[in-house]
């Protein structure tokens, strides 16, 4: 294959995109779990022969896009690219190979055309449940967070894994939802690979090689031209968070030279008895991420974009530990990084940062019906959105994780379970030059009645507000209260029978510039529009016109 043009490129890259779109679609509408169908916890990348990401569906977690490169790698360095044939189906849900923790399956087929391998589709999806202790950061090894399945064929040569299939459907409380969610999963690796053959059948294209090497190329050229922009030196941050029992620290020095940046947590606190500690394949995807929004966000995330960034954790810390540490809960640090790469560059390059996020908290809900039948799932809310540099944050706008929120509707159809209140927490985001997104103040009443729900809190930013950066203020701290009696765990399980209370109060974004700026702008908008006149905008607000620069100043 020769080539492209730089037209011939972006007419196959943008085709690529369109297909795991449609991919992405697919996979998200025929799902049955709430958390992938209403909650979008899920991802579709296409992947060249060796494994590198060529291309995403634009709704993709970021956790999960930077993770499947890895994991396919993995299945490539275990099978061989002779040990695989059309048909097979390789999937996993092991925390160090995959995306950190048991729930999420990671799928991975092969695609064929004629008899050469030519690529991979790979796909992630959130599982409704997959058995041990019900989602849960009390554990303290992951023998007790579920099923564990290494690499493993589910498809060999077309023909299904029975026996894993029954292993799997022995070990959760929902093995219908379970085995139609991974239907949907292979469903969609089916789709993408047919597609992807169509679309080389198209171009006549014989593999991808070429185009690959296209692809990676220039998404690796455009970000090292971004990282050259800043100068080099090394850039240091570090942030305490909640914890499970005790405060966790991380700390982060990313060193920048020429056109590379290492990232590097050494001094992050050690792991955790309790599963609250993140993979390094976690910590990865989580890393390069927030270095992606803020150096080159406009180029599609493919393997090039992070081959000038390398990422380094200690073994046996909180963001590396060894196996087999308890992972389940391990957004909790992984959710964190975003606000250490934010801070740590905040001085070098402020106009393109944004403040410290309030996060999003999953809720998981267990138990069964009145006639029952079992049922369990997870959803999500939202915090605000850290503050950007020309615009405030976004309310309730789950950072970074991109995942949705669910509606009121559904959780009330599927659960015995109704909304009290569903409303944004006024002024949680806190004050700057631009202001924090607002959080959302969810209460919650159980109408079980035979059987009480079983609630897994996955809350955190209760004891350590999201910060702001250059001025700003911190937003609101998270809240979890309920009505019965005794302390409410925010990281732990608790029971409720009907007519029992919940209460969320979720944190609001940081604030971004020091808050009199913002006041001194409306003032000076006011002026020119002829609102406020310049003696009003003295008498009244105190504030005056500096000769030399133009621009309003307090007097």
């Amino acid at each position: 294959m020769k080539n492209q043009t730089g037209i011939e490129l972006e007419i196959y890259w943008t085709r690529l995109i369109a297909i795991v779109d449609e991919v992405g679609a697919s996979l998200q509408r025929t799902c049955f779990s709430t958390i992938v169908r209403e909650g979008y916890d899920f991802a579709c990348v296409l992947m060249d022969a060796s494994g590198n990401s060529m291309a995403q569906s634009t709704q993709s977690v970021p956790s999960f896009i930077g993770t499947l490169p890895l994991t396919c790698k993995q299945v490539i360095r275990k099978y061989s690219l002779d040990g695989f044939e059309r048909g097979d189906v390789i999937v996993t849900n092991d925390p160090w190979i995959g995306t950190g923790h048991l729930p999420d399956l990671t799928m991975v087929t092969p695609v064929f055309v004629g008899t050469r391998l030519v690529a991979f589709a790979g796909s992630v999806i959130h599982l409704p449940d997959i058995g041990g202790g019900r989602f849960s950061a009390k554990a303290t090894e992951i023998f007790e967070e579920g099923l564990r399945i290494p690499i493993s064929k589910l498809m060999a040569c077309g023909e299904m894994n029975e026996t894993l299939v029954n292993t799997i459907c022995a070990n959760v409380r929902v093995p219908d939802q379970v085995m139609a969610d991974i239907q949907a999963q292979l469903a969609a690796n089916e789709l993408a690979a047919g597609k992807l053959a169509k679309f080389m059948q198209d171009h006549s294209l014989d593999d991808l090689s070429v185009l690959g090497a296209s692809i990676h190329s220039r998404s690796e050229s455009a970000m090292r031209n971004e990282i050259r922009k800043i100068p080099d030196g090394k850039y240091a941050y570090s942030i305490k968070g909640d914890g499970y029992d005790e405060a966790i620290e991380i700390r982060i020095n990313i060193d920048i030279k020429g056109e590379n940046i290492c990232v590097d947590y050494s001094g992050t606190s050690p792991q955790s008895r309790w599963g609250i500690n993140s993979v390094l394949n976690y910590t990865y995807a989580y890393t390069v991420y927030p270095l992606k929004c803020v150096l080159d966000p406009d180029t599609p995330n493919n393997e090039g974009c992070f081959r000038p960034i390398e990422v380094r954790a200690p073994e046996g810390s909180l963001l590396n530990p060894r196996f087999p540490a308890s992972v389940a809960f391990r957004h909790v640090p992984g959710h964190l990084l975003q606000a250490l790469i934010f801070g740590s560059l905040a001085e070098v390059i402020p106009t393109r940062i944004q403040a410290d996020s309030g996060l999003g908290w999953v809720i998981g809900f267990a138990g069964a019906d009145t006639r029952g039948n079992p049922y369990a799932t997870s959803i999500f809310l939202s915090g605000g959105q850290g503050a950007r540099s020309v615009k405030d944050g976004t309310n309730t706008l789950i950072f970074p994780s991109n995942t949705s929120n669910t509606p009121i509707e559904v959780l009330e159809a599927e659960l015995p379970l109704i909304y009290e209140e569903k409303s944004l927490i006024t002024d949680s985001g806190g004050a700057g030059r631009t202001r924090g997104g607002c959080g959302e103040r969810v209460v919650l009443r159980s109408t079980a009645r035979d059987m009480p729900i079983t609630v897994s809190l996955m809350t955190d930013r209760i004891v350590n507000p999201p910060l702001g950066f250059g001025g700003g203020r911190p937003g609101r701290k998270g809240f979890v209260e309920s009505s019965k009696p005794g302390p409410l765990t925010p990281k732990g399980r608790t029971y409720f029978d009907e007519g029992d209370i919940l209460v969320l109060e979720l944190p609001g974004g940081g604030g971004l510039g020091d808050p009199l700026e913002r006041e001194l702008d409306l003032i000076s908008r006011d002026v020119a529009g002829g609102y406020v006149s310049h003696e009003q905008a003295r008498e009244v607000y105190g504030v005056t016109i500096d000769s030399a620069t133009g621009n309003f100043r307090r007097q």
